[in-house]
């Protein structure tokens, strides 16, 4: 639960009354590589905070699969829309990696936010950040070439070159396997 306490005091400082609430929401789960922690038509009903592992969000279909995002450790992740609205998710949630997480209810989430006001700073800022990042990746899609956004995850999030498969790399920025490997011949 540290990891999470030092991450809500990165935006504001806690009380410890508000901690112990706020942490007595929270449950400790271990994911499999593979697993997958929201199916796509479920009702998300969890947010989780990323211990350490990593997760993918994808669109599964008859095509193949969409990769649209990724999570990792010391972030929070879920069918947020879906969670939100606790209406069906269209996409799924997988662990690409053994991943520990901690683990909110819908439920107890709402409990926090009507006890805490902390819950309420820590719940806009978070909802703000995952805005923010949805919004750049649009207008990124809609302006950069493939190349370009492949050489801004180097720059942006070297994590994901790092540890994520090359064509899960290749479906988040929009391309197929095939022509991410143009793109790294070229600039290799």
């Amino acid at each position: 639960m540290g990891h999470i306490k030092a991450y809500y005091e990165q935006i504001t400082a806690i009380s410890q009354a508000d901690w112990q609430y706020i942490s007595a929401q929270f449950e400790r789960v271990r994911f499999l590589k593979g697993e997958v922690l929201t199916e796509k038509g479920d009702i998300e009903r969890f947010l989780y905070f990323i211990e350490c592992g990593v997760l993918r969000y994808y669109i599964p279909d008859d095509d193949g699969e969409l990769t649209f995002g990724f999570c990792f450790s010391k972030e929070f992740a879920s069918a947020y829309d879906s969670l939100l609205m606790q209406s069906p998710s269209t996409y799924r949630l997988q662990a690409l990696a053994d991943t520990i997480a901690w683990r909110i209810s819908h439920d107890g989430l709402q409990k926090v936010y009507a006890k805490t006001q902390i819950g309420n700073v820590i719940g806009r800022y978070t909802a703000e950040r995952l805005f923010l990042a949805k919004n750049k990746r649009e207008l990124e899609l809609l302006r950069q070439t493939a190349k370009e956004r492949y050489l801004n995850l180097f720059a942006e999030q070297p994590e994901i070159i790092k540890r994520i498969p090359l064509k899960y790399i290749a479906s988040y920025i929009g391309i197929t396997p095939q022509a991410l490997s143009r793109i790294r011949r070229q600039i290799c």
